[in-house]
């Protein structure tokens, strides 16, 4: 569904993002895993346009990605800390958001009830918890039922039973053909949800495959032991 050739990003003289090479299945629920500053957001902005590459391609779904909008209407995103117009209220928001993209979101309501958020579409999103404007952001994430998925750290401020609902939306979503990117640090979320995951650190894929694949080839016995080994050696080689 998505694949990433050669890619390499520079911020000035800073290189974030050196000579990537990553494919991503279609219908997976690929975990993307790293240290802080090891690229993770960076690749993100370049798949979601948000970032042009300094070299390099991306083809999403059979086409290369040249600068072209009409690429995003195949991504919903759901970024770590949403940020929102406060004078709008959830209702208008959405409507805004279906006039921009000249559709009817089909899965609107239902997200709407799913999140419990009926009682509060009219209220200024200015007035709304952290934990709600997330539920928000994953309303907008999956409203149009794109192909592909982004989550960057959805879980975060969610409480324990909204997040164990939004995990399984995940789960139903990728058993339908949904591609999932799930771009966490919270390895027991990777272990339950992922079949595919990729190790990033200083901007190269150290690591891409299924968490069985990654114990056996490092030997460890456990998710967390197992990227710290891979770390290590990756740091080792780069000497």
């Amino acid at each position: 569904m998505i694949e990433i050739r050669s890619l390499v990003k520079f911020y000035g003289p800073r290189k974030v993002l050196n000579n990537l090479n990553l494919n991503i299945p279609k219908g997976s629920i690929t975990g993307i895993v790293g240290p802080n500053a090891c690229g993770k957001t960076s690749l993100i902005k370049c798949i979601l346009g948000l970032a042009v590459p300094t070299t390099g391609e991306i083809w999403i779904d059979g086409k290369k990605v040249d600068g072209l909008g009409e690429f995003r209407r195949k991504i919903g995103y759901m970024p770590q800390t949403p940020t929102f117009p406060g004078n709008l209220c959830l209702r208008e928001l959405l409507d805004m958001l279906e006039d921009l993209r000249g559709q009817t979101a089909p899965s609107r309501s239902d997200l709407i009830n799913y999140f419990a958020l009926e009682k509060i579409q009219n209220q200024p999103l200015e007035q709304l918890s952290g934990g709600t404007r997330q539920k928000v952001a994953a309303v907008i994430a999956f409203m149009f039922d794109a192909p592909i998925i982004i989550l960057d750290e959805p879980t975060v401020g969610l409480d324990p039973l909204t997040a164990v609902h939004f995990k399984d939306l995940v789960l139903r979503r990728a058993q339908q053909g949904t591609t999932v990117i799930f771009v966490s640090h919270i390895l027991t979320e990777i272990e339950k949800m992922a079949n595919e995951m990729v190790f990033i650190n200083d901007g190269e894929v150290v690591f891409s495959g299924s968490i069985p694949a990654l114990l056996q080839q490092t030997g460890a016995s456990e998710l967390d032991r197992a990227l710290i080994t891979l770390f290590e050696s990756h740091k080792e080689q780069r000497r």
